[in-house]
């Protein structure tokens, strides 16, 4: 199985549920990826490509599963930071 996700990363946890608020309320979650992100996968709008099982964190990798195309996570706390994910493909 692999996945294809996109993610905002930052490391304020309030700041997280914040954003997740905004996305839930019809925020544009590619315009605030490349706004608040701080991965480098802003620029890509939080685009990660597609990954298989081993390529992300624990945490990242196993809310990825749950989750249905199409889907926004509740926020995800790893090592990183504060993600919002974005289920966008499965295969």
């Amino acid at each position: 199985m692999e996945w294809r996700a996109s993610h905002i990363l930052v490391k304020d946890r309030a700041l997280a549920q914040e954003l997740l608020k905004r996305i839930k309320s019809g925020g544009n979650f590619t315009a605030l990826a490349r706004d608040f992100s701080t991965c480098p996968s802003k620029s890509k709008g939080g685009d990660l490509g597609w990954f298989g099982p081993g390529n992300m964190v624990p945490k990242f990798e196993e809310a990825c599963k749950k989750m249905s195309v199409g889907s926004i996570s509740p926020v995800v706390s790893t090592q990183f930071g504060h993600h919002i994910i974005k289920l966008t493909g499965r295969r």
